[in-house]
């Protein structure tokens, strides 16, 4: 009879060893998927910066406010809109001779208080944590992806028509950084120590 229940409890060992050996293998597999990640976006009717590139290509010089919400841009509504006056307009073009401005922006300036400016600044970014958890972890050695795209657009208005409109951006940002940590954990423990040192003597 004990011959017997020693080769149960062997079987009984190998599977409880063999469950566990799986278990450490899944938790191990899955730990990438708990490096931290964030998100950057704008409020904004666009996902892509293609799309907001499209809306902005179909505007036209004598665009009223109404046809720019149509297109997307609500002049009224959107959060993040930051709005000049002439004034506005006129310190950031001062380098510019007036003979070589653009008659929307010469309209503006002779508009005074009926001109308004409107910067609108889109971005989608996505910040990931990649590699192996324990090195994250510990702080040894610590990946970063970061994908997106930026847009930002300057539209000038006199009495609720479009006279200019300007654009910039970054279509598709890709960047990665890899920091490196001999010391892990204890790497910052110097430059603190050092820092409590500087305090104390000055």
């Amino acid at each position: 009879m004990y011959p017997l229940l020693h080769m149960v409890g062997s079987r009984v060992n190998r599977i409880t060893q063999l469950s566990l050996l799986t278990a450490t293998g899944m938790f191990l597999a899955g730990c990438t998927a708990l490096l931290p990640s964030s998100k950057e976006e704008t409020v904004s009717p666009w996902h892509r910066f293609d799309q907001v590139k499209s809306a902005y290509d179909s505007i036209a010089s004598g665009k009223t406010k109404s046809e720019l919400k149509d297109l997307g841009f609500d002049l009224e509504g959107s959060p993040n809109l930051q709005i000049l006056s002439y004034l506005d307009v006129a310190t950031m073009i001062q380098f510019i001779p007036a003979t070589e401005l653009d008659p929307g922006l010469q309209e503006c300036l002779q508009a005074r208080g009926e001109c308004r400016a409107y910067v609108l600044e889109l971005q989608r970014l996505q910040t990931r944590r990649v590699g192996n958890f324990w090195s994250d972890f510990f702080n040894f050695r610590r990946k970063t992806d970061r994908t997106g795209w930026r847009f930002k657009a300057l539209l000038v208005l006199v009495n609720d028509r479009v006279t200019y409109k300007l654009w910039s951006g970054t279509p598709s940002i890709e960047t990665y950084k890899d920091e490196r940590y001999p010391l892990g954990p204890l790497q910052g423990s110097g430059d603190k120590a050092g820092e409590k040192l500087f305090n104390l003597v000055f």
